[in-house]
């Protein structure tokens, strides 16, 4: 299996793990230095957050039923024993509160091989802002 499959297969019991709600299939493909910058806050979690089941459990306990997430243009390079994915990611799902998710977002990974695996360094996913001093976040837009 070349690099770039077998990164395009992390990325898919990523994506299954948060399917099946699986905190330990989310947490799995990290390497013990993950750093991500995600849609909430805080600004940076580190590895004390990143690898604590509980957290992304609280995260799992807001939807009713599955969590959906999909990429789109995902594109992959690798250099060695580094190697980087990105594209835009769909979101979809219902929340407990009957809020139906359907957001797009940037999305980042940054990879690392350690011995024959290939595990997540970094995650970086985000969504533009307006520029004309509201500082909304611009959650409706679409590729």
């Amino acid at each position: 299996m070349s690099d770039e499959d077998q990164i395009r297969s992390v990325l898919a019991a990523l994506v299954r793990g948060l399917h099946a709600k699986d905190a330990a299939a989310v947490i799995a493909p990290l390497a013990d230095d993950e750093v991500t910058f995600d849609l909430a806050a805080p600004l940076r979690m580190g590895p004390e957050i990143t690898h604590d089941s509980s957290h992304l459990e609280e995260w799992f306990d807001t939807w009713d039923g599955p969590i959906r997430s999909t990429s789109r243009d995902l594109k992959i390079a690798v250099g060695g024993d580094i190697a980087y994915a990105f594209g835009m990611q769909h979101l979809t799902g219902k929340k407990k509160d009957g809020e139906e998710v359907d957001l797009w977002f940037r999305a980042t990974a940054c990879f690392r091989r350690e011995g024959s695996r290939w595990l997540i360094t970094h995650m970086h996913n985000s969504v533009p802002f307006a520029m004309d001093g509201t500082d909304k976040a611009l959650l409706d837009l679409r590729p």
